[in-house]
């Protein structure tokens, strides 16, 4: 139960913060009519995050990055597209008709975006690796695995979760002046995302 208990704590704060795939997924909800369309974005970044908490703990990530220009090509990588995609969403433009329903990104390009904004953040992964991974070095067998699925279970609930508060937002906003800004919103958080990440590579 402690083991249990410390991954979901552990796993909670990490992944609170408004981050690019946080804001990636809220947004997904609310630009869709349908709950179950956003859920591309959902189980992408859910399986995502299954792996890379998995492979923090079992150390491989931490030999990965251990790589000075692994991390600096992860860092590149990620600034451009962070770059990329904060201009994708601010042109993103609602098309409202019949109050409902918007422009989405399709199935595809949600598992696309969705991955890559849990693959190609460099910060994300850091912090699993330096604080999942870590803290799993105390726990030794059974009590490993339980700290690992509870890990990986509060990734799925808090993503299901921000999919459906989206999609509450979507509901609410009538006109689709609340989704634009919205959108304009996620792009500056993304921006700043990237200018932080870029002031890495320096």
């Amino acid at each position: 139960m402690e083991a249990f208990i410390h991954g979901m704590a552990l796993a909670f704060g990490l992944i609170l913060p408004l981050g690019v795939q946080n804001v990636f997924i809220l947004n997904q909800g609310a630009t869709h009519k349908r709950f179950t369309s956003a859920l591309p974005a959902v189980i992408t970044a859910g399986v995502c995050d299954t792996l890379l908490i998995s492979l923090a703990v079992a150390g491989v990530s931490i030999i990965i990055l251990s790589f000075e220009w692994l991390r600096t090509v992860m860092f590149l990588i990620g600034f451009i597209f962070l770059l990329y995609m904060g201009w994708l969403m601010w042109r993103e433009t609602p098309e409202v008709k019949n109050h409902q329903e918007s422009n989405p990104f399709s199935a595809k390009r949600q598992i696309i975006f969705a991955a890559s904004v849990s693959l190609l953040n460099p910060h994300a992964i850091l912090d699993t690796i330096g604080v999942i991974g870590t803290s799993s070095l105390v726990y030794t067998g059974h009590e490993k695995w339980i700290f690992t699925i509870a890990c990986i279970l509060i990734s799925w609930m808090w993503f299901l979760a921000l999919a459906l508060t989206g999609e509450k937002i979507g509901q609410i906003d009538k006109d689709g002046k609340l989704l634009k800004r919205m959108n304009q919103f996620s792009a500056i958080i993304i921006w700043v995302m990237a200018v932080y990440m870029g002031a890495q590579l320096f």
